[in-house]
């Protein structure tokens, strides 16, 4: 087993996914997400390339599991070498004067993209120690049209990060926030119905491209 964890919340589909196989060669994967079939797509395609991983079928906005998942962790192996949240919520788009109307999912998207990272910073951080890295993806849609409940949530969630980041510059953990390209996943479907998707980057592309920078 290799000595480096890296720890994959949002690892059942899209970006995530492939940054779990991506990393599996040199690292053993723990892997979050709350489906467990897609979960154990990604097992297979780990194995495939010689990993091996530890997969956790949670919910980001449970604090008990999280928690539990985050001492298991420690207790097994004491670190984290790079934790990559790619989990998100992505409310559909509407008028910013409905959002508050559709109650439920306004308040699914402030419990997984922020509440749940706020809560994860605190539990990953002591595992990091300040030699490992955390990695965000940026993914602007502030005050465009319809992207009110998304693109307020995500900025939130990037706030976050980026005061993190700011706060451990030279202590540590190194905190990255990188750009992915627009890529061909279902979520971005849902946002550009229609769109031209051979135009757009695969996960798996992506994902070669973005490792480099997230633990140089």
């Amino acid at each position: 087993m290799p000595d480096k964890i890296a720890l994959i919340t949002g690892a059942s589909r899209g970006l995530g996914a492939a940054l779990a196989v991506e990393l599996a060669p040199t690292h053993h994967i723990v892997a979050v997400a709350r489906t467990t079939g897609a979960l154990e797509e990604v097992d297979d395609r780990i194995k495939a390339v010689g990993g091996e991983a530890t997969l956790a079928p949670m919910d980001i906005t449970n604090a008990d599991a999280m928690a539990q998942l985050c001492r298991a962790t420690h207790d097994r192996w004491g670190k984290v070498d790079i934790w990559a949240h790619t989990a998100i919520e992505a409310q559909q788009l509407m008028p910013t004067d409905h959002v508050a109307l559709a109650e439920k999912d306004w308040a699914k998207s402030v419990a997984v993209n922020l509440d749940a990272v706020a809560r994860l910073i605190a539990y990953v951080a002591p595992l990091l120690g300040s030699v490992g890295t955390a990695a965000f993806f940026h993914d602007d849609h502030a005050g465009e049209a319809f992207f009110g409940a998304y693109g307020a949530t995500k900025a939130g969630q990037m706030a976050l990060a980026k005061s993190w980041q700011t706060e451990t510059a030279k202590i540590g953990p190194k905190v990255r926030i990188v750009t992915p390209r627009p890529l061909a996943t279902a979520m971005r479907a849902r946002f550009h119905p229609g769109e031209n998707r051979e135009t757009l980057v695969s996960p798996w592309d992506e994902a070669k491209r973005l490792l480099p920078e997230l633990i140089g």
